[in-house]
């Protein structure tokens, strides 16, 4: 039998930019050895789970989010049977290992691509989105890629179009086709057969395309904002329903495997609707969790986290598994973006992090505050980021893991170049951190354990305090937090709070338990007390 509370239900999700967390042969790219190496920090950390970035093999234009083999590991990360061993040593810490899946395109040197090239009759020419040219000779519609240039490229030897809603190496596959759907029936079953936990699945909105292909609208003045600051809204080019019939499929096969594996969707909506539909209904479930980007990219105030967490929970139905995140490798790190690098605003962050209902997702460095770093354009390695100088890059987010003050920060041996530059690493480190009572890193341990301890994740629901424009209030079971999200000092009235016992505290204190209801805070102060069971 299935437990009852699964443990994907209360997780804590540590994702791991493979290439970036540990190097164990000197090439400077980390791997799945010194991943493997590195496991008993995650097991001291107390993560439940890890989500490696692509592993699979790829000609790395865009680093494994172009995959040309489904079955295998890149040569740079290691061997199938590196990741085999992986799983069983993270299993015997209680680990549970999810890997990425990259549904939505493959590389155009995948053999399927390969062959779709070769003629209009090939047998794998279906399995991408052609598409002849407008009598004028231009693109199909006008659908734009990731860097904001058409999303068609020419095969001059057929005179059609294909499709690519990232860089033209990525061709977009075509999820109308049944092949389509049996091939990644099998990439499934392939890892699942070897112990995978799960799969974080990119662009998880969007694989199905508009079947008439019609033009994206611009973006209208009720959509969010992040979708105002594109040049058109992806409507048609993603986010279609036809979608929910393939994640309930999916669902079927997940939940067959005992323990039953996990699908988390890179799912971009910002209507709370829309966001709720992917998990499904009880009847049909669909995903079993799914990320939310309304909360990650909000800004950290108050009145706007709580906004976004209540209106996710009332949206979801009930049983569905909130998961919540704020850094990962496209959109940057929170400790910069929210925090503006303040090491109080992070330990605030965290405090709310750790003690919302569902799961979350840390990416690595999360717990030691890492900030992002101005990887300069001559060493950028991110090829959608140079097509766009103008903004900050992906790379920013992805530089080497710092774990040590040795030369190359402990990431990979001194003689060697790491594939992406270090950020400062003399005084923000693993080892420097650990040997800090006072660091980010042991905040972040002591919360991840009042977590699993108390079980937050479990609870169903969450249930507002106080709310004004600086401080927040809310309880999860019976635990309450009352967390200054600004730089002034404020008080909050949040009654019932007399006599809880203080568990956890951003900043020092001398008193076990509340004196009484009215609560003063310091600038990013934040609380985590105890409550009398309800």
């Amino acid at each position: 039998m299935a437990p009852k509370h699964p443990w994907w239900r209360h997780a804590t999700i540590y994702q791991i930019y493979v290439r970036s967390w540990r190097d164990s042969n000197g090439d400077g790219v980390g791997d799945l050895v010194g991943l493997i190496d590195g496991l008993d920090y995650l097991q001291w950390l107390g993560v439940d789970a890890i989500w490696l970035s692509p592993t699979m093999p790829s000609p790395n234009t865009d680093y494994g989010y172009d995959v040309s083999d489904y079955f295998d590991v890149h040569p740079e990360l290691g061997a199938l049977s590196d990741m085999d061993r992986l799983i069983e040593e993270a299993g015997a810490r209680s680990i549970a290992v999810m890997l990425d899946l990259v549904p939505n395109h493959t590389s155009d040197a995948h053999p399927w691509f390969v062959d779709a090239l070769s003629g209009v009759d090939s047998r794998h020419r279906d399995y991408y989105v052609w598409a002849p040219p407008k009598p004028d000779g231009s693109p199909p519609n006008n659908w734009l890629d990731a860097t904001g240039a058409p999303a068609w490229s020419l095969d001059e030897a057929s005179g059609e179009y294909y499709l690519h809603n990232f860089l033209p190496t990525q061709p977009d596959l075509n999820w109308w086709d049944k092949g389509v759907h049996a091939q990644f029936e099998r990439v499934l079953q392939f890892w699942f057969d070897r112990g995978v936990a799960g799969f974080r699945i990119d662009v998880a909105h969007g694989l199905y395309k508009d079947a008439l292909l019609r033009d994206d609208p611009s973006p209208g003045p009720d959509d969010h904002p992040v979708v105002r600051r594109r040049p058109l809204r992806p409507e048609y080019s993603s986010r279609r329903p036809e979608v929910h019939d393939l994640y309930v499929h999916w669902r079927r096969l997940a939940d067959a495997y005992q323990p039953e594996r996990v699908l988390l969707g890179e799912t971009w909506e910002f209507d709370y609707g829309r966001f709720a539909a992917y998990y499904g209904t009880a009847e049909q479930p669909e995903l079993h969790l799914g990320f939310n980007f309304p909360f990650a990219l909000c800004n950290l105030a108050a009145r706007e986290l709580a906004e976004v967490v209540e209106g996710t929970l009332q949206a979801l139905r009930p049983g569905a598994v909130p998961v919540w995140t704020a850094s990962n490798h496209d959109i940057g790190r929170f400790p910069t973006r929210w925090c503006r690098d303040d090491d109080r605003a992070t330990r605030a962050a965290l405090s709310v992090l750790a003690t919302l209902p569902g799961s979350l997702v840390l990416y690595y460095g999360d717990e030691l505050g890492m900030a992002d770093v101005d990887v300069p354009p001559a060493e950028r390695r991110d090829l959608m980021s140079i097509a766009r100088p103008e903004e900050p890059g992906r790379d920013r987010c992805r530089t080497p893991m710092p774990w040590s003050q040795e030369p190359n920060a402990g990431f990979c041996p001194p003689g060697a170049k790491p594939w992406l530059p270090l950020g400062p690493y003399r005084d923000r480190n693993v080892q420097s951190a650990q040997a800090d009572p006072g660091s980010v890193l042991n905040f972040w341990r002591r919360l991840g354990h009042l977590r699993q301890e108390r079980r937050l994740g479990d609870a169903a629901s969450l249930t507002r305090l106080a709310l004004d424009d600086r401080a927040w209030a809310y309880r999860v079971g019976s635990t309450a937090t009352v967390a200054n999200i600004s730089d002034q000092p404020c008080t909050v009235v949040v009654p019932g709070l007399a006599g809880a016992r203080v568990l956890v505290s951003t900043h020092a204190r001398t008193e076990e338990s509340l004196a009484g209801d009215e609560v003063a805070l310091q600038p990013w102060q934040a609380l985590v007390v105890a409550l009398e069971q309800a």
